[in-house]
C-alpha cells in the first residue's frame, strides 16, 4: 500500500455467504487499517470498526441471502464502512432490554458511529454505512 499519511485509503473486499466471511472480514479490516501507512487518526478506531465490520458482515450473510461486499474507506477524518448485500430489506434496530438474548447489534453499530445509514441500491440490495470519527 503506498499512500500518504493524509490522503484517503480504500479497499474493496468480496466476502462469500459462509458464516466464516465475518472472521475473514475482521482480519481483513484490521490488517488494512493497522498499516503503517495508514492516515492519522485511524488507529485509534481499529478495534471499533472491527466490531462493526464483524456485525455488518454476519448480518449480510446470515439475512442478506447472498454474498457480500466490504468497502472501507478511511482518511484523518474517520473510517467509513459499507457492506453490500442482495437483499433490499433494512435492518432494525431493536430497542435495547436486559432480557434481550440477541439482536443488539445494530443498535451497538449506531451507539459507535458518528452517522449511520442504509441505502437501497439501483441494482437491488442495499448497502448499510457507518463512519466513525477519526482520533
Amino acid at each position: 500500500m503506498h499512500a500518504s499519511r493524509n490522503r484517503a485509503t480504500r479497499v474493496e473486499y468480496a466476502l462469500p455467504r459462509e458464516v466464516a466471511s465475518a472472521r475473514w472480514a475482521r482480519r481483513l479490516t484490521s490488517g488494512f487499517l493497522g498499516h503503517p501507512a495508514m492516515p492519522a487518526g485511524v488507529s485509534g478506531r481499529v478495534d471499533e470498526a472491527v466490531l462493526i465490520v464483524s456485525e455488518l458482515v454476519t448480518n449480510a450473510v446470515r439475512h442478506g441471502n447472498s454474498r457480500c461486499r466490504l468497502r472501507l474507506s478511511a482518511a484523518s477524518s474517520g473510517v467509513t464502512i459499507e457492506v453490500h448485500d442482495d437483499d433490499p430489506r433494512t435492518p432494525t434496530v431493536k430497542p435495547l432490554t436486559e432480557e434481550a438474548v440477541g439482536g443488539r447489534g445494530m443498535a451497538i453499530v449506531e451507539l459507535l458511529a458518528r452517522q449511520f445509514d442504509i441505502t437501497a441500491d439501483r441494482g437491488g440490495g442495499k448497502t448499510v454505512r457507518a463512519v466513525l470519527a477519526g482520533t
